[in-house]
């Protein structure tokens, strides 16, 4: 294996380099190196003919091209000079072919070039709220071997558990008749805490009914998506546990952004080729995040497929499973929850024929008008 010089073959020069490159004290030489016979003690002498080197080292994995630090670029310069393109006396006559190395770019480790916030506050989309340490640890071992206790269903990419209510993946959808019981016991601890999660607004009705536990394998994620409207009420609560991952929010111009296809019950990305606006926070394991408003209705939320997260400058390895319990309350009245939905839709700069363009279930609907319908009082909103 190649030695980690930090150096590289640099790439040839094209018709759009306007000038050669400036000299440097770090030279690529080809034909050169332990498989071609010359040891790094040889090339050292060879070069200190024309001043102080400061290392040799190979510059891949072939053992036939080595990279030479001299300590000032003039020294480089003068060998260039003297040794590319010529046989080398030191090395037996060999003939080396010299160009001055480059750099290594640092790999971009995924994420790095999009910033991610620590806070809700820091991430700045109104609705989304984010407590660290939601439960404690203990807790979070307890609600772990819950579910490993119960069975798993499994998709694509992940295993799902449900409760209250089975979410079906094909039609993005709940069936509010097909009630499953209660949402068991194991995780009353967490519905108290909610009471009282900034951003929730006091009420008698009960907060929750549908618990979605997931279970994401090392690195796998979550492809863009908006929780359906019509299927669940504003709030949304997803608690973290076991791995850390960071959450990326999209919010796509109108008439942008294209469904993913699902394939077993998992979504498969699609790629966006629009522009679109971009923030993400890290969510630390026993986190619980609230969707809300804006945030919930407006903005993609999305887990990118990868096994390391760059927060801050911080490589944070994603080497254990992720489980998230998703909290939502099914919706019961559609036409008066989808109309919030509109609503929200239009403050965050959508247009309604996007909006019904998701809305598969809008009764009121032709070629010519877009129609909604408000309440059981039906009041129409027409719009040219």
């Amino acid at each position: 294996m190649a030695a980690k010089s930090g150096y590289t073959r640099p790439r040839p020069l094209g018709e759009d380099d306007a000038a050669p490159r400036l000299p440097s004290a770090v030279l690529y030489v080809a034909n050169c190196g332990p498989a071609v016979g010359v040891t790094d003690a040889d090339v050292r002498a060879a070069f200190s003919a024309f001043g102080e080197v400061a290392g040799v080292q190979a510059a891949d994995s072939s053992g036939a091209r080595v990279i030479v630090r001299f300590h000032e670029p003039a020294a480089a310069e003068a060998a260039m000079a003297a040794l590319h393109g010529r046989p080398c006396e030191r090395l037996a006559g060999r003939v080396l072919h010299i160009r001055y190395s480059v750099p290594v770019k640092p790999k971009a480790l995924p994420g790095g070039s999009l910033p991610v916030a620590r806070s809700a506050t820091e991430l700045g989309i109104p609705g989304i709220y984010m407590v660290e340490d939601f439960v404690t640890a203990a807790e979070e071992q307890e609600l772990l071997a819950a579910v490993d206790s119960r069975p798993w269903k499994s998709l694509a990419k992940r295993r799902v558990q449900h409760y209250g209510y089975e979410f079906l993946y094909e039609t993005r959808n709940v069936d509010s008749k097909q009630f499953l019981g209660e949402l068991p016991p194991f995780v009353s601890v967490v519905l108290e805490k909610m009471a009282s999660f900034p951003g929730v607004k006091k009420c008698t009705a009960r907060l929750v009914d549908q618990l979605t536990v997931n279970e994401y394998p090392c690195g796998v994620g979550l492809s863009p998506h908006i929780d359906t409207h019509s299927a669940f009420e504003e709030i949304i609560f997803s608690l973290s546990l076991a791995g850390p991952c960071i959450m990326e929010f999209r919010k796509y111009p109108k008439g942008s952004w294209r469904a993913p296809t699902v394939v077993n019950g998992s979504d498969e990305d699609v790629s966006q080729e629009s522009e679109c606006i971009r923030k993400a926070i890290f969510l630390p394991p026993r986190s619980m995040l609230l969707m809300s408003g804006e945030g919930r209705y407006a903005w993609h939320h999305y887990i990118p497929h990868h096994k390391i997260d760059d927060v801050g400058g911080q490589v944070i390895k994603r080497n254990s499973r992720r489980v998230s319990f998703t909290f939502r309350k099914v919706s019961r009245f559609e036409p008066t929850f989808c109309y919030n939905y509109w609503q929200a839709s239009r403050q965050a700069g959508g247009m309604l024929s996007d909006f019904l363009t998701r809305s598969k279930w809008c009764p009121y609907r032709d070629a010519n008008t877009d129609h909604i319908a408000k309440n059981s009082n039906l009041t129409i909103f027409i719009f040219i």
